[in-house]
């Protein structure tokens, strides 16, 4: 069995057709109860004249008797079309008197039993002959010592046709209305939704050429104002990313570049004519150096770009970070001594986070403080617990770093001054940036020409990832 693809249907048509079927709704409603109550009230009006004229043909009765008013009736043209049809029956049955022609369009076995005046009119007896509708009432009345039937029938037939004719013109009122809703629900939508349309071409004409491109949602409606500011910022997202990204190849091709030309010069100088074994020695080493340079430039983008990826692994467990820094200080230790640099930790606490990335991130920041400080200068690493994180400061008595710089220090290939940091490739900090945020934290730095630098990374007490696998808050 195959499926069929059902396209689905726009938004303009979804909301034609719905305003339109509300206010078919309402006007079925409106001019349903409208009818309803006009042809009701047309109906008691019709009983209510009927019973005016019940009453009247009782008090004629009973005040010119029996004979005078069949004379009256009798008296009446054959051929005459009354809104009234009267029968007076006499006590046997027989037909006293009558309109005349009633005996043809309505015989006596077709009105209801006898009743009272109130009951008569109250619910008339409906009787369709022909075209022709009638309301047929029975009244019993007395004259002297003899009982009389009254049998009256009220022409109903022309409220029928003001009815049926009510209903029709309520029909076509009722189709026009809703074409006329449509057509006005097409306009109003068509309306409504033009700034999509115009959403629509700004974000066609968008390409690596045209990021720059907005939507502008001032004129917008408020409805469409938010989806047009989340489009402006993620376009001006897009825009940083390709520009990042731009830079990052320039600058990945730039940092690649030196040393595979350091060692295809050296290689190539070192072709040029025969050389001793401790010249080749000297060549190969160089060589091999400027490798390990690479692996680890190499080592760094992959870490960062697993990092950005979200599948780097994180093996998150409660230590002491004043026994992990005090060892990592102690590895840089005999470095630091050959340039009579003093490294100093303080602060008590337990950190919760991965001990490898920890050790990578610290060890990073004490290499970089180590290049910049001067010789017999200080370098102090200060841990400390907070209420819903945990802090690490490393500070130096450098030269500092110049304010324009400190915003894109943590960029990747970024060097502020060549100069101090021709031997790194300017991933450093962007390194230690991704592990910190790769924990839920942040980095920052703090810096001021000839005062030195200040690095603090925090870590949160417990990941907001790892929140539900946690007994409790971290205990620091």
């Amino acid at each position: 069995m195959f499926s069929k693809h059902v396209k689905p249907r726009s938004i303009a048509s979804q909301l034609i057709l719905l305003f339109t079927l509300a206010t078919a709704l309402l006007l079925v409603c409106g001019l349903g109860v409208f009818y309803s109550l006009t042809v009701r009230h047309a109906f008691a009006e019709d009983n209510a004249v009927l019973a005016d004229k019940v009453s009247a043909l009782s008090a004629d009765f009973h005040e010119s008797g029996s004979n005078v008013f069949a004379d009256e009736l009798n008296a009446r043209r054959a051929g005459e079309h009354p809104a009234y049809w009267i029968r007076i029956l006499d006590p046997q049955g027989r037909t006293f008197a009558e309109t005349p022609g009633m005996d043809r369009l309505l015989p006596p076995g077709i009105f209801p039993s006898g009743q009272n005046l109130a009951l008569a009119v109250r619910s008339p007896k409906a009787y369709r002959t022909g075209a022709k509708l009638f309301s047929l009432v029975t009244l019993n009345e007395e004259s002297g010592s003899q009982a009389y039937t009254f049998q009256v029938a009220q022409d109903r037939s022309s409220d029928e046709r003001v009815e049926r004719d009510f209903a029709v013109l309520f029909v076509i009122l009722l189709l026009g209305s809703v074409l006329s809703a449509a057509s006005i629900a097409i306009i109003v939508t068509k309306r409504g939704l033009r700034p999509l349309e115009q959403m629509t071409r700004s974000l066609g004409r968008v390409d690596p050429t045209h990021l720059k491109e907005r939507v502008a949602p001032g004129s917008w409606p408020s409805e469409l104002q938010p989806l047009a500011i989340a489009f402006d910022d993620m376009l001006k997202r897009l825009d940083d990313s390709f520009t990042r990204l731009s830079q990052f190849s320039a600058d990945l091709a730039h940092e690649l570049r030196t040393p595979v030309a350091n060692m295809m010069g050296e290689a190539q100088v070192a072709l040029t004519r025969e050389r001793t074994a401790a010249e080749y020695r000297e060549t190969i080493e160089s060589t091999i150096g400027e490798c390990e340079r690479l692996s680890r430039i190499v080592d760094n983008l992959l870490f960062v770009a697993r990092v950005d990826a979200a599948r780097e692994p994180i093996a998150r467990k409660r230590f002491d970070a004043r026994k992990a820094v005090e060892k990592i200080a102690a590895f840089y230790q005999t470095a630091a001594e050959d340039r009579h640099v003093t490294i100093t930790c303080s602060g008590q606490g337990q950190i919760y986070a991965d001990p490898d990335l920890f050790e990578r991130a610290v060890g990073n920041l004490l290499d970089n403080a180590l290049r910049f400080a001067p010789d017999r200068g200080s370098i102090q690493v200060a841990v400390s617990k907070h209420s819903n994180d945990f802090e690490v400061a490393i500070s130096d008595n450098g030269c500092g770093i110049a304010a324009e710089h400190l915003p894109r220090v943590f960029d990747r290939f970024y060097r502020a001054e060549s100069s101090r940091t021709s031997d790194g490739a300017g991933l450093g900090l962007a390194l230690v940036k991704s592990i910190v945020e790769l924990h839920g934290g942040s980095a920052s730095i703090q810096s001021e020409m000839g005062r030195g630098t200040t690095v603090k990374l925090t870590f949160p007490a417990v990941s907001q990832r790892d929140h539900g696998s946690v007994d409790g808050p971290a205990d620091l």
